[in-house]
């Protein structure tokens, strides 16, 4: 079995509570965890072969980008 840990900084609260229900539809041939580690976002991936953690690496890393492009216009203020 394959495994990676993703280390996100930013608002924690914000990327876990976002990611977390991502982590609870599990992507074929996988399983992820994602907790809260001091001023960090904890997403552990362990994956059957190398296609589905390029998958779930593919899926969670896009949710983070999308995450991060959305919390940085909403803090844009005129």
């Amino acid at each position: 079995m394959l495994s990676a840990t993703l280390w996100v900084d930013g608002d924690p609260e914000v990327i876990s509570d976002s990611i977390g229900p991502e982590a609870g539809r599990e992507l074929p041939r996988t399983r992820t965890t994602v907790r809260r580690e001091g001023d960090a976002t904890v997403v552990e991936i362990h994956a059957a072969d190398s296609s589905s953690m390029r998958a779930a690496l593919n899926s969670y890393l896009e949710c983070i980008r999308i995450i991060e492009d959305i919390h940085r216009v909403a803090e844009v203020r005129p």
